[in-house]
C-alpha cells in the first residue's frame, strides 16, 4: 500500500462556510445595486425617452468606412490572403513546437506589453498559440481600417481609435479561460480569487452608484495633507473660482520676483506636491522661490455659467492682484501647466492688448496653444459628440469628473482600464498604493460654459490661432503680440497634448523662447525630479519651424529637465530679497495649506 501524499493537491478546494457567506454577500449587494439603479433611472429622462441611439457617430464613422472597403475589394481580399497565410505558418509552428522541434515566433507582441510578461504566454505552446493569434488578427483589423482610400482624416481617426478600443478589450489576457496567470491562481486559491473579485466589482460598481469605477489604487493609502500634498504654506486668498497658497521658503533669501503656478482645471494642483521627493513645490522653493500655487475649485450647478474669461479674470488678474498685496510685488514669473498654459497663453495676449506686463516670463507645462494636431483627444470633437455633450452638462450644469477622467482613460486602455480588470477582477488583488493614480483618480468637474467654450473654440474651430479670432470681455486675443521670454516644456510620449503640437507655441509667441522636450508622458515626463535621474529630456538652442527639424538637431541630456528650467528662469531677474512668509504682508492665511477647495472629492 502506497503511503498518502504529503503535497497539497494542485486545485485547492474553498472552504463551504466562507463560500456561502461570500455568495449571501455578493447576491445582497447585487440586490441592492440593481433596486438604486432602477429607482435613479426612473428620476430621469432616460426612462422615458430611452438614450441616444449613437451619441458618439461611431456607427456613421464605421458606415462610411465599410462603404470605402467595398469599393476596393481587391485590397481587402489581399489583406486577407495574407492573414490567413501567417495564421496557417502559425499552426505548423505550433505543431511543430508540440512535436518539440524548434519554431520561431510568427509575430511577437511589443516588449513594452505588459498583458503577456507571464511566462506562460511564452513557453507553453498552447497559451503562446492564443497570443500570437490574437496578435495576428488584431494586426490584420488594424491594418485594414488604416489602409482605405478616400476617408475623411476626421472619421479615418475615429474608425482606427475605437477599433483600438474594440481589440483591447478582446485581448485573451482580459478572460479567465484564456490568462495563464488567471487561471493558475485560480487553481492555487480554490476560486477564492473569483469571489474577492465579484466583491470587487460591487464595490467599484457601489462607489460609482451604478456606474462602474474601477479602482486604480488603494484611496484609503493616501490623505491629501497628509502624506501627499505636504509642502507648508498658507492659503492667502479666495474667491469662488480659486485658492491662492503661498508657500513657506526653505531658503533664507529668495529671487525677487515671485513664482505663481496656474495648474488645469481638469485635474486638482498637487500633481506637482505629490510626496516631498516628486514635489516640484519643494523644487522650486528650495531653489530660492517665493512659490504661489492656484488651487482651482470643483465647481457644482451654481457656477455652471463659470466663462473661460472668469477663469482669467478671477483666476489670474485675481492671484496677481494678491501677489502684490503679499509681497508688494508687481511683477511676477508664471507657469501654466497643460489647460492653465492655455489659459496663461490667452491671458498673456489680453495683457499685451491692455499694456499690461505684470507677468514678465512665462513657463508652459505641455500646453497646446495650436490645436490642429490635437492627438486622440480630437477623436472626441465633432458636432454630433460636442451637442450630446453640451446636452448632459445643460441637464447638471457641469461635466462630471468621472466623464473626463474615461475619456483620458481611454487614451491608454490597456494600462489604465484593462489591467486593472484583470487585476481587481480576475486576480483579486488589491489595487497597490500608489500616489499618481490617487491623483488621477481624484477628478474634477467642468463648469458647462467654460468648457463648451474650450471645446469648441480650441479644439474644434482651432480659433486661438488666427488674431481677433477669440475676443475675451471685449479684447481681441492676438498670440503674436506676446513678447515675454517663455519657456516650453513638452513631453515626448504625451497622449493628451502632443509634442509637435504644443511645439507650435514657439512660433506663435514672438518673445525670446526656449523648448525642451523630456521623456515620457503628460505627466511623468513633467513629475521628473532629478534626485530619480529617471527620465532623460533633449534640448536644441535653434527654433525651426518643423518639430522634426529641432529634435534631429537637439542634444540628449541625462536626467531631469528642472535644473534647465530653473537656470533659464533664474536669468530672467537675478535680484534677491530676504525670504517671505506666507501672511507676513498685507494678506492674512486662511488656513493651512493645501487648503479645503483642494480637498473635496466628487466619489
Amino acid at each position: 500500500m502506497s503511503e498518502p501524499s504529503t503535497h497539497e493537491p494542485a486545485f485547492r478546494l474553498p472552504d463551504p462556510a466562507a463560500l456561502g457567506r461570500s455568495m449571501a454577500d455578493i447576491a445582497e449587494r447585487s440586490q441592492r445595486l440593481v433596486g438604486d439603479w432602477l429607482e435613479r433611472q426612473s428620476k430621469t429622462d432616460l426612462a422615458e425617452f430611452g438614450p441616444p441611439a449613437d451619441p458618439l457617430n461611431i456607427g456613421g464613422a464605421f458606415l462610411e468606412m465599410t462603404a470605402r472597403l467595398m469599393a476596393n475589394p481587391t485590397r481587402l481580399v489581399q489583406a486577407q490572403l495574407g492573414f490567413w497565410q501567417d495564421y496557417m505558418t502559425l499552426w505548423q509552428n505550433t505543431t511543430r513546437r508540440m512535436l518539440g522541434l524548434d519554431a520561431g515566433p510568427v509575430i511577437e507582441a511589443d516588449p513594452r506589453d505588459k498583458r503577456f510578461r507571464d511566462e506562460a504566454w511564452q513557453h507553453h505552446e498552447v497559451f503562446d498559440f492564443i497570443k500570437q493569434s490574437y496578435l495576428l488578427s488584431a494586426r490584420y483589423v488594424h491594418e485594414t481600417v488604416r489602409n482605405i482610400d478616400g476617408l475623411d482624416p476626421k472619421t479615418a481617426k475615429k474608425v482606427d481609435f475605437y477599433t483600438r478600443q474594440f481589440v483591447d478589450a478582446m485581448s485573451p489576457s482580459n478572460f479567465l479561460l484564456t490568462n495563464p496567470e488567471v487561471l493558475r491562481r485560480t487553481a492555487e486559491t480554490g476560486g477564492e480569487n473569483l469571489l474577492r473579485g465579484l466583491s470587487n466589482l460591487l464595490g467599484d460598481l457601489e462607489r460609482g452608484r451604478g456606474r462602474l469605477s474601477v479602482r486604480m489604487t488603494d484611496p484609503e493609502a493616501f490623505q491629501i495633507g497628509g502624506n501627499i500634498a505636504v509642502s507648508p504654506g498658507k492659503v492667502v486668498f479666495q474667491n469662488r473660482v480659486m485658492q491662492l497658497i503661498q508657500y513657506a521658503p526653505s531658503t533664507e533669501t529668495v529671487l525677487k520676483r515671485p513664482l505663481l503656478i496656474l495648474p488645469p482645471w481638469i485635474n486638482k494642483f498637487y500633481i506637482l506636491d505629490l510626496r516631498p521627493k516628486n514635489s516640484f513645490v519643494r523644487y522650486a522653493v528650495s531653489q530660492g522661490h517665493t512659490v504661489f500655487m492656484v488651487s482651482w475649485v470643483n465647481p457644482d450647478e451654481q457656477l455652471a455659467d463659470l466663462g473661460f474669461a472668469d477663469y482669467m479674470r478671477e483666476g489670474i488678474f485675481a492671484a496677481l492682484d494678491a501677489i502684490e498685496q503679499a509681497t508688494g510685488e508687481r511683477d511676477v514669473n508664471a507657469i501654466g501647466y497643460c489647460l492653465g498654459g492655455t489659459l496663461l497663453g490667452t491671458t498673456l495676449a489680453w495683457m499685451a492688448a491692455r499694456g499690461d506686463t505684470r507677468i514678465r516670463s512665462a513657463t508652459f507645462f505641455v500646453s497646446m496653444l495650436d490645436f490642429a494636431e490635437a492627438g486622440e483627444l480630437g477623436v472626441f470633437i465633432d458636432e454630433e459628440q460636442l451637442n450630446a455633450l453640451e446636452e448632459r452638462m445643460r441637464a447638471r450644469g457641469y461635466l462630471e469628473g468621472a466623464d473626463m477622467a474615461t475619456t483620458f482613460n481611454m487614451l491608454r486602455a490597456n494600462d489604465l482600464i484593462w489591467s486593472f480588470v484583470v487585476n481587481n477582477y480576475l486576480l483579486g488583488k488589491d489595487p497597490f498604493p500608489f500616489d499618481l493614480l490617487y491623483w488621477n483618480a481624484d477628478s474634477t468637474r467642468m463648469p458647462a460654459r467654460m468648457h463648451s467654450f474650450y471645446l469648441r473654440n480650441m479644439y474644434q474651430e482651432n480659433r486661438l490661432i488666427a488674431p481677433g479670432g477669440i475676443v475675451l470681455e471685449g479684447t481681441p486675443i492676438d498670440l503674436s503680440q506676446v513678447k515675454v521670454p517663455a519657456y516650453f516644456l513638452s513631453t515626448r510620449e504625451d497622449h493628451i497634448a502632443p509634442w509637435r503640437a504644443t511645439y507650435r507655441g514657439v512660433h506663435l509667441l514672438r518673445g525670446r523662447n526656449r523648448f525642451v522636450l523630456a521623456a515620457s508622458g503628460h505627466i511623468a515626463g513633467v513629475v521628473n525630479p532629478p534626485e530619480g535621474s529617471k527620465y532623460n529630456h533633449w534640448i536644441n538652442e535653434n527654433l525651426p519651424e518643423e518639430p522634426e527639424e529641432w529634435l534631429a538637431g537637439a542634444s540628449e541630456m541625462a536626467g531631469s529637465w528642472w535644473p534647465d528650467w530653473q537656470r533659464w528662469v533664474s536669468a530672467q531677474d537675478k535680484r534677491l530679497v530676504a525670504a517671505r512668509e506666507p501672511g507676513a504682508g498685507k494678506l492674512k492665511p486662511i488656513e493651512d495649506a493645501p487648503g479645503s477647495y483642494v480637498k473635496l472629492r466628487i466619489n
